[in-house]
């Protein structure tokens, strides 16, 4: 009898699962920090090594369809009243073009301050690093490509009406009432945001991801943070519209909120995750692991 019962209340005895309940347990807890690092981590050295071609026409697409959170808040912004509640309700709209990108694994820039930055957290060569700016230089330039090619769509075809046209430009003007120095700033904490959005993913399980991207999207959407790509398509509505000029565009606008978003994701977020697993993905590389 007392063995039994020394059986019973030994800890080997309540540790033991069933592999169904193992499954289940593993189903209900969150990834370590360090394999959400190497996840994200994989995910950055395959799209380092894609060629630059198919990096360009995924950029370009990743802009145009990033029209359609412009074209969202839009459409909400025409037809809400005028209230204090308007701008809160009018910012779902704004996550439709972010849902649509990310979930098609098109290349948006401001996912990329995070995803091949991490790569080079741990391989830290020249080649490395020139893989990097390539990929970068190519998916800022093509989102901004395509962010004209919405624009210039939108302004021209006729498929917009002109009141919702006006709506759509309105926000723009909302984004240029910001300083130089407001602009930045609040570059920062929309940088910071993508790159938790693209953190919290590979936890992320069944419909969880669409979540993940509306919460964040909605949240700098109600921030009036500034976000270069989707920005992008506000300010260049004006500027086919002559409004504003190129210039705006580019010193007003352009080069506060890219450097922002850069700060946010690379200088910000990626520094932190690296600091909280470094100790443990060294570990793993003396014990002979892949990193």
């Amino acid at each position: 009898m007392a063995d039994n019962t020394e059986q019973a209340d030994s800890p080997e005895a309540g540790d033991e699962l069933s592999a169904e309940e193992v499954r289940e347990v593993e189903e209900h807890t969150l990834l370590p920090a360090p394999l959400v690092y190497q996840t994200i981590r994989r995910e950055g050295d395959r799209e380092l090594s894609r060629p630059v071609a198919a990096l360009w026409w995924s950029g370009i697409a990743a802009g145009m369809l990033i029209g359609l959170s412009v074209f969202g808040k839009g459409i909400l912004h025409e037809h809400l009243p005028d209230a204090p509640w308007r701008h809160l309700a009018e910012s779902v709209g704004y996550c439709t073009g972010f849902v649509v990108v990310i979930l098609s694994r098109h290349q948006l820039f401001t996912e990329n301050t995070i995803t091949p930055i991490l790569p080079l957290m741990v391989r830290r060569t020249w080649d490395c690093l020139l893989s990097v700016v390539r990929m970068w230089l190519t998916v800022a330039a093509a989102n901004l490509v395509g962010a004209l090619v919405f624009a210039a769509f939108v302004s021209f075809s006729g498929v917009i009406k002109p009141e919702m046209l006006d709506a759509m430009r309105e926000i723009g003007r909302h984004t240029l009432e910001n300083g130089w120095r407001e602009m930045f700033f609040r570059a920062i904490a929309a940088g910071f945001l993508m790159a938790s959005l693209v953190w919290m993913m590979p936890s992320a399980k069944g419909g969880g991801q669409f979540w993940i991207i509306i919460l964040v999207t909605y949240l700098i959407a109600v921030g009036d943070f500034t976000h270069i790509v989707s920005g992008s398509v506000e300010i260049l509505l004006l500027v086919l519209a002559a409004e504003v000029s190129v210039f705006d565009f580019l010193f007003r606008f352009g080069i506060p909120t890219f450097t922002g978003n850069v700060i946010g994701g690379t200088g910000l977020f990626s520094v932190i995750v690296y600091a909280q697993v470094r100790q443990e993905i060294r570990g793993e590389r003396k014990l002979g692991h892949d990193v």
